[in-house]
């Protein structure tokens, strides 16, 4: 019989909320629990040693716990430190949904293959789930002894329905009627009806009531997302209670007015709880027809799938638990008690509230000149020289412009674009939809497998398509992760190309979330190999040299190491060998050991990781020259900058790959070169040098994995400085 990956593997403390769960959380380090540390290596080791690496998984929760550091930190205001507690909840919904539910997959089908630090998926999991504990514990401690507190003399107070006086109760039951109750739809579970579906992420209620016979019934409420989720206690017409700001979560109404869903019943019990679901998308390429549909359905189904995770409130009794966990098929270790709102992610409700005097200063990005508007002459602009936008300081607005004037253009005759998260309302479908209108050829490869963007991406490729748009779906056996658009313009007898590519995606909601670089050019042989990366993604195609792009996974390994090695070798001449790389994570384990090679040369490497890190620095002997920094501030660091040295002929690549197997590997992805001098110095000076010297959002990587916690004093701040430097202060 398969190992069962939900067996308890260590029973799952409480996560415990209240001013202890703060007590002594400023140390030297954001110490890792046991679980988290590796063992110490205390001389050169081979550099297959698995002690000389990271947990992928446990990397990423340490990322997690520097999320949370920035709701701690004072120096953020106050609705902004809420929305990290928010994005906290999130993430770790997503850890959960992928991360967790692919181990207990592993287990399941008996997988042995043991990760990159040499632990099997079931010690990982063990590992994962006290660490998860401990981050939730943190969490909700901060919520109770901090933050709620704080927010309470903010004038935004989050009140316990049962202490709200008649009147203000009397005005939620009328509420509750008019808007609640006619969308609640409460489900039993008896002999005669099944234990009814919890979808994924949903929150529910767990009832159970008895009736006149004394004989007690479990049933199932679920709170629908549609409703507000937190709700304010004054009536409409009384400002000033409504300007006080007093509020109460939904599911507490809803619990207070059951008596309206079960007339005749006794309300015994009534306790929250929240399911988390495996959201992994597996999708039978090679036996599709069509792959449009086939990830529709799958998408669907995502509602269906294995438990992982069963949050419930403290209080719920342990019948009840069993009740749940024995019908979502989930062991002790999977579930988590916790003592405050179910979901954190919740909380960015509080953060739309209109109150500017709590949140961060709102800025402008900035329009580079001769980019921006209707009258540039963006294309000629181009044509004198590259240019280099640094989102969200630069406005993403030149990237709409580029692609309405190609659309408006009589001159221009095709358009080609990778689309990976397009988000609601795209201005970028609208400037291509409005390009097929005036007669451009368009073609786009949309992403359809883009994780927890599936319907949203299946939407736009249907209105593409509808509109005469040639759209493709993807690469057998590869997501399609590049950003690049291609412009093919006629000018007198030639045709020249004009190519956009970024680091982030074509989505402007999230270019003033995000910190992205984005690079217009007309390179000849940059615009040659974007026609020869599109004729590959949207026919067949077996090219396998590129001039000057680097396209996983062709050339894209094959060329960062001959660059790595490049510099080792420098450096062996010359000295003076520099590494600089900036990126989301770093696991894959052919580049660790390069990079190692590289320390034990003498280079210097200096790695900003905002996430996820496998390498361990400062080893001796192994990577004394190697430094990691972790950057979490108010933007999130998205850009992926690689610089080499390189004896002073220095070379910058820009582009959408981390340094992990499935960028290399299984994704299309493209780096490409910023080659003109000053643009290089911009990189350098500007850039990355603010990231290597901020001290005020950068966490140093110790050699066990930890991480030292944000400093309390403010020094160097590197995106407060980019707000400056384009403000022209």
């Amino acid at each position: 019989m398969a190992a069962n990956p939900r067996k308890a593997i260590v029973p799952a403390a409480p996560a415990e909320a209240g001013a202890a769960a703060e007590t002594g959380r400023r140390a030297a380090t954001t110490a890792a629990g046991a679980g988290m540390r590796p063992a110490a290596v205390e001389a050169p080791a081979e550099l297959d040693d698995p002690r000389l690496y990271l947990n992928r998984e446990l990397s990423l929760l340490q990322f997690q716990f520097r999320v949370l550091e920035e709701a701690r930190d004072e120096f953020n205001p106050l609705l902004e430190r809420v929305k990290f507690l928010a994005i906290l909840g999130s993430n770790l919904d997503e850890f959960f949904m992928v991360r967790v539910a692919g181990l207990m997959q592993q287990i399941e089908n008996r997988v042995q293959e043991r990760s990159i630090d040499g632990r099997t998926p079931a010690q990982v999991l063990e590992a994962i789930q006290g660490e998860a504990n401990r981050l939730m514990g943190e969490a909700y401690g901060l919520y109770h002894a901090v933050l709620k507190p704080a927010l309470d003399a903010a004038g935004i107070r989050l009140l316990n329905f049962t202490l709200l006086s008649e009147a203000q109760r009397e005005h939620l039951e009328a509420f509750f009627l008019e808007k609640v109750y006619p969308v609640l739809t409460p489900l039993a579970f008896d002999p005669g009806r099944p234990f009814p579906h919890i979808s994924n992420l949903s929150l529910n209620l767990a009832v159970v009531v008895r009736d006149n016979k004394g004989v007690e019934h479990f049933a199932r409420v679920k709170v629908p997302d549609t409703l507000p989720q937190f709700l304010p206690v004054a009536p409409e017409g009384e400002e000033a209670e409504r300007r006080a700001g007093a509020y109460v979560w939904v599911e507490q109404l809803i619990v207070a007015n059951l008596h309206h869903l079960f007339p005749g019943l006794e309300i015994l019990q009534a306790h929250a709880f929240h399911v988390t679901r495996d959201a992994e998308v597996a999708i039978k390429e090679l036996e599709t027809d069509d792959l449009l549909e086939t990830i529709e359905e799958a998408v669907w189904q995502r509602r269906f799938r294995d438990a992982v995770r069963l949050q419930v409130e403290a209080g719920m009794p342990a019948a009840m638990v069993e009740t749940l966990a024995s019908n979502l098929e989930l062991e002790p270790s999977s579930i988590y008690r916790v003592d405050g709102p179910l979901d954190l992610s919740r909380l960015r409700h509080l953060v739309a509230l209109d109150r500017p005097d709590l949140k961060d200063k709102p800025f402008l990005p900035q329009m580079p000149a001769g980019l921006g508007t209707k009258e540039d002459d963006m294309f000629g602009l181009i044509r004198q020289e590259d240019q280099l936008l640094h989102h969200p300081y630069d406005s993403f607005q030149p990237v709409i412009e580029f692609l309405k004037k190609a659309a408006r253009d009589p001159d221009v005759l095709a358009i080609k674009m990778t689309l990976y998260r397009l988000g609601r309302n795209s201005p970028v479908v609208e400037a291509l939809l409005e390009a097929v209108e005036n007669g451009k050829q368009v073609a786009v490869l949309v992403e359809l497998k883009a994780r927890f963007d599936e319907e949203s991406n299946i939407e736009w490729a249907r209105a593409l398509e509808s509109q005469g748009v040639h759209v493709v779906y993807g690469l057998l056996g590869l997501k399609v992760h590049s950003k690049v658009a291609l412009v093919v313009r006629r000018e007198g007898d030639a045709i020249r190309r004009y190519c956009h590519l970024a680091t982030g995606n074509y989505n402007p909601a999230t270019a003033r979330l995000y910190t992205d670089l984005g690079y217009f050019t007309c390179d000849e042989q940059i615009g040659a190999d974007a026609t020869d990366l599109f004729n590959y993604l949207t026919g067949y195609s077996k090219k396998n040299h590129y001039r000057k792009l680097l396209v996983a996974p062709i050339n894209l390994r094959q060329r960062l190491e001959e660059m790595i090695r490049r510099e080792i070798e420098i450096h062996e001449r010359e000295g003076g060998g520099h590494l600089i790389f900036k990126a989301n994570a770093l696991e894959d384990g052919p580049m660790i050991q390069l990079l190692y090679q590289a320390s034990r040369a003498g280079v210097r490497v200096d790695l900003l990781m905002r996430g996820i890190c496998c390498l361990r620095p400062g080893v001796p002997g192994v990577s004394e020259h190697i430094r990691v920094k972790s950057i979490v501030g108010r933007f999130l660091e998205h850009s992926r900058i690689f610089y080499f040295r390189n004896g002073g002929r220095e070379e910058v690549y820009l582009g959408s790959a981390d340094l992990m197997p499935r960028n290399l590997n299984r994704r299309v992805e493209v780096l490409f070169p910023v080659e003109g001098q000053q643009l290089v110095r911009r990189l350098r000076d500007e850039i990355l040098s603010a990231y290597l010297k901020d001290d005020a959002n950068a966490r140093h990587m110790n050699s066990d994995g930890s991480y030292t916690v944000k400093p309390e004093r403010r020094g160097f701040d590197c995106q407060a400085r980019f707000l400056a430097l384009k403000a022209g202060r």
